[in-house]
């Protein structure tokens, strides 16, 4: 499929800012640059509540989003890690999706603003996003959420975490996940698959941006094979949670998630797996602007209450 009208128009007005790509931008001016209008992902709702908390992490208190659906419960139950790169972004960014989430899927939803690179490099993020979910397992009660029904989830660097996570917790065995909601994510540091090649320019996210994101992350090559850091390189996705993932057409880590898709399919994990054509990179965030920002929200509820319910 061609790309999208709605993304190329996007594409169009980003280009007009003559910036440049966030490899060259570095650390500080790509974090600034970040602050779009929190309305970006599209309107706000006023029957889902926001509060903010602080979580200990191993090594920071942390702060954090709870989105609260209305009614007494019992509610189900999700933790999210925001996308970025692991260096760029935060939680208010995510409010239109997560307050739509949450009522879609009637879950109250806990969104930390985990610790960044090159800062924090690796395991310092995902440590917090570890700890994040033990918290809120840990409150279930206080929320009046289920902790049978607490799934995770995340975009992009945000889905790496996520899919981190669900190996940790898999391997510990001490908590229950529901399920893994994984939002193209980049699990790989293989930078010479075809969508890396194909789409390297042009579409927002670049292969040299991306490249750049993960020198910001990782320690260097030790972390390669490191399941936590890299799900990709893992060798054992059995007894995983169930797992929804995405992908866009015009997006870097296209192969990326397909690769791990069918990586967890091997393990036996149930996958309910889709591929928006035309779509870039990040478009669950645009939904101002591109429709199927807003419109995938119904498709991943439906697909996180299909697990639930099974």
């Amino acid at each position: 499929m061609t790309l999208d009208p709605q993304c190329a128009a996007y594409l169009a007005e980003a280009a007009k800012t003559n910036l440049p790509d966030v490899s060259i931008m570095g650390t500080y001016r790509a974090r600034a640059e970040g602050h779009t209008p929190r309305d970006i992902s599209g309107p706000l709702r006023g029957d889902v509540t926001i509060s903010t908390r602080y979580i200990t992490t191993p090594t920071a208190d942390v702060v954090a989003n709870i989105y609260q659906p209305q009614g007494a419960g019992p509610f189900n139950g999700m933790v999210f890690y925001h996308g970025g790169g692991w260096v760029l972004n935060y939680i208010n960014k995510y409010d239109a999706q997560l307050q739509e989430m949450a009522r879609l899927t009637n879950s109250v939803i806990l969104a930390i603003n985990y610790q960044k690179a090159p800062e924090h490099k690796y395991p310092t993020p995902f440590d917090d996003c570890y700890a994040a979910f033990i918290w809120f397992s840990g409150h279930a009660t206080e929320f009046n959420v289920d902790p049978s029904k607490i799934g995770i989830g995340g975009d992009s660097a945000g889905g790496n975490l996520a899919s981190g996570v669900a190996h940790k917790i898999r391997d510990l065995n001490t908590h229950h996940l529901a399920y893994q909601l994984l939002l193209y994510p980049c699990n790989s540091v293989d930078f010479e698959t075809t969508s890396y090649l194909a789409n390297a320019d042009g579409y927002g996210l670049t292969r040299n941006g991306m490249m750049w994101f993960w020198e910001q992350y990782l320690n260097g090559p030790r972390d390669f094979m490191d399941p936590y850091a890299v799900p990709l390189n893992a060798t054992n996705f059995e007894k995983l949670a169930p797992a929804v993932l995405i992908t866009a057409e015009y997006d870097v880590l296209h192969d990326d998630g397909v690769a791990y898709a069918e990586k967890l399919r091997t393990g036996g994990v149930q996958v309910i797996y889709k591929n928006y054509p035309g779509m870039i990179h990040g478009f669950f965030n645009y939904g101002s602007v591109i429709d199927e920002g807003i419109a995938v929200r119904k498709y991943l509820a439906n697909a996180i209450n299909q697990i639930l319910n099974n």
